[in-house]
């Protein structure tokens, strides 16, 4: 421990007697200065042990000692050496008096001890607990490294927690606890998520003090991108010393080369994860299962889903219907990359396997077991997604707005092609849409009109009925509605002309001017569908069906 004033008292060369505030001597010693100014507080930095002989001072004189003596106080000096037998025999009892109410230590110096001496003591005491805390950094260093070596991460955060008599915890890039030590200190992180989060959005290095009422908290980025994939916390019930301040460092550092060799090797799962998806995406199951091994071959032993992400400024992109070109070395944008740090990490802690392979730098293509973790944290991503865009813009950055996802049915090896272009008919209708996600099950289940709400499609229907519309102005007829009602009853003229109350007759007269006016004969059935569904896409100028559509023949 560094110097006190207690161990300046009880070191035999020195001679030291206490005169006042014997209550404050645990207090530690920073430097022994030795200054005869009448105000020599410009020149303190606190934690000094002032050394006087009172050359320029009126001892006697009990307002300046108390001045004096309060300035002391106030710029941080921890103790007074007055010596004795220089311009004084005694220290004056107004100094004395002085001290005692500011509660200042005040240490009588002998004659025979010079300033020096006790310089010098503070010195090799500084110097001495220097040399213990590097020896203790280093040997803490060396535990901390044979624990990684040999139990991992977990290995060097139950060694950290000891160095530092406190607990240490781990959190991955989604900000989720992935170790801890002792076990205890689990819920106690857990509590942090939120500062973790905050940190991770900070370029590495960075660092951040948590305080609470139960410990102090350090957290540490870990990695040196620009976005840390991991956290380091550490608690301590004080601030660290130097000792455990190097213990620290020491598993930051350690921490990094982990993360930095798993990000290589990331890389390269990605690269062959790659060739496993345009193996699957051009029909040769086989061989993609060859080439993904143990890596990912239980991925394919199962059902799969097939998730295609993009972000808005990908919306334009045109993108073939086949096997597409996979960029193994494309660099994600921020969405994109947390997205497959919320998946990835989902599939780390339940042990599953997940492909994740950009796709150029706006698209991400993502393989994971059906009904999975992996899978779960997708929707529940993409839920996040959706409450922030809906007015919960807190929960979530920002910049994942830009984000659209498709997922494809369950699929096997042979059908990933299949999947795909599910992936991309779902994506496809989530961007339409201004959905975070949509699943291909919602397309196959439900309807196709909605698929219709597409300014296309729209522009299409519009140009198809314009001139019925432009006719039915006029008054000469509801072309229009008996259009609608006679494609609604299957082209039965008497239930359709019971619909809109006129005679079959008159019903007959007005599909021939439909006819005659559009071109086209509606015994065509590529017509009438044409016709039907540009009538559902467009806004009408009556009901569909009914008695109450009923105008005069024409």
């Amino acid at each position: 421990m560094p110097p006190t004033l207690a161990s300046l008292v009880q070191h035999s060369a020195l001679k030291l007697t206490v005169r006042a505030g014997e209550d404050r001597l645990d207090t530690p010693v920073r430097w022994a200065h030795a200054s005869e100014l009448t105000d020599p507080v410009p020149y303190m930095e606190g934690g000094e042990l002032l050394l006087i002989t009172a050359l320029k001072l009126d001892a006697e004189d009990p307002d300046a000692m108390g001045r004096y003596v309060k300035r002391l106080v106030g710029a941080g000096v921890v103790g007074l050496g007055f010596a004795v037998g220089v311009n004084y025999d005694d220290i004056p009892e107004a100094l004395v008096q002085a001290a005692r109410e500011a509660d200042l230590p005040l240490l009588e110096v002998p004659r025979r001890t010079p300033f020096l001496a006790i310089s010098k003591a503070v010195s090799a005491s500084i110097a001495a607990e220097q040399y213990r805390s590097v020896t203790a950094g280093f040997a803490a260093q060396r535990e901390l490294t044979k624990q990684a070596l040999a139990g991992g991460p977990e290995g060097l955060l139950t060694a950290l927690a000891a160095q530092v008599d406190g607990w240490a915890a781990l959190y991955d890039a989604s900000g989720a606890v992935v170790a801890t030590a002792p076990e205890w200190a689990a819920r106690r992180a857990g509590r942090l998520t939120s500062e973790v989060e905050r940190l991770r959005d900070r370029p590495a290095p960075a660092s951040a003090v948590v305080g609470g009422a139960e410990d102090r908290v350090e957290l540490h980025s870990i990695g040196t991108g620009r976005r840390p994939r991991t956290a380091l916390a550490v608690g301590t019930a004080a601030a660290l010393g130097t000792a455990e301040r190097y213990a620290v460092h020491s598993a930051i550092a350690l921490l990094t080369l982990t993360t930095e060799r798993s990000r290589s090797l990331h890389a390269a799962e990605q690269r062959l994860g790659a060739a496993v998806l345009r193996m699957l995406l051009a029909g040769e199951p086989d061989h993609a299962r060859a080439v993904a091994g143990d890596l990912y071959g239980g991925l394919l032993d199962a059902p799969f889903r097939l998730l295609l992400a993009e972000t808005a400024s990908a919306s334009a992109r045109a993108h073939a219907s086949g096997a597409v070109p996979v960029a193994a070395d494309a660099k994600p944008g921020d969405p994109l990359a947390d997205l497959a740090d919320v998946v990835e990490s989902a599939a780390a802690r339940s042990g599953e396997t997940v492909l994740v392979v950009p796709d150029g730098g706006d698209r991400l293509v993502l393989l994971f077991v059906d009904g999975g973790n992996a899978a779960a944290a997708c929707v529940r991503y993409a839920e996040s997604l959706e409450t922030a865009r809906t007015g919960g813009r807190d929960q979530q950055p920002a910049e994942s707005d830009d984000l659209v996802l498709g997922l494809s049915a369950p699929a096997g090896p042979i059908a990933a092609a299949t999947a795909y272009k599910q992936a991309e008919q779902a994506l496809s209708v989530a961007r339409r849409r201004g959905r975070a996600l949509v699943e291909h099950e919602e397309l196959a289940a439900g309807s196709v009109l909605p698929l219709l709400a597409d300014d296309a499609v729209r522009a299409f229907a519009d140009g198809l009925l314009r001139a019925l519309h432009e006719h039915d102005a006029t008054g000469r007829g509801d072309l229009v509605a008996s259009l609608r009602a006679w494609l609604s009853r299957h082209g039965q003229w008497d239930a359709a002309a019971a619909d809109l109350g006129v005679h079959r007759h008159t019903l007959r007269y007005r599909m021939r001017r439909v006819e005659e006016i559009l071109g086209r004969s509606l015994d065509d059935p590529d017509a009438r569908m044409e016709l039907w569904l540009a009538l559902k896409t467009t806004a009408t100028a009556g009901p569909a069906t009914g008695p109450s559509g009923a105008t005069s023949s024409s």
